[in-house]
């Protein structure tokens, strides 16, 4: 399985982004898709996940009311919407799918950029 990221790029404070993530390949199964972000030396840490049979979601508080995840029709995309974006949002922005037997797939990540 692949997951391919878009989206990612440069923005003001107090702006949008869209992140776009599509998975690919057979038989993997997804349970769970998400997004985490990473900056230098530090952990990479969750930003917000849904569940693919009910669309339930979670979000870190630091997000909570600025950002949407919402996944495709098709169940095997996940896409992040950003907005009243904060310097502090800057970081490699990966995508994550966990399939029902637990097998974890990771994107290549994007980078977002905020500029105060």
């Amino acid at each position: 399985a692949q997951l391919v990221e878009s989206g990612g790029g440069l923005v003001q404070a107090g702006g949008s982004l869209r992140l776009s993530c599509a998975a690919s390949g057979s038989g993997f199964g997804i349970r769970v898709m998400g997004w985490y972000r990473q900056t230098p030396g530090k952990q990479r840490e969750l930003v917000a996940t849904i569940i693919s049979t009910d669309g339930s979601t979670n979000y870190a508080d630091s997000v909570k009311g600025r950002f949407t995840i919402s996944r495709g029709d098709a169940k095997n995309s996940v896409y992040l919407q950003m907005n009243s974006l904060k310097p502090e949002d800057t970081a490699v922005y990966y995508c994550n799918a966990l399939s029902y037997w637990s097998d974890e797939y990771w994107g290549q990540g994007t980078q977002v950029t905020v500029s105060s």
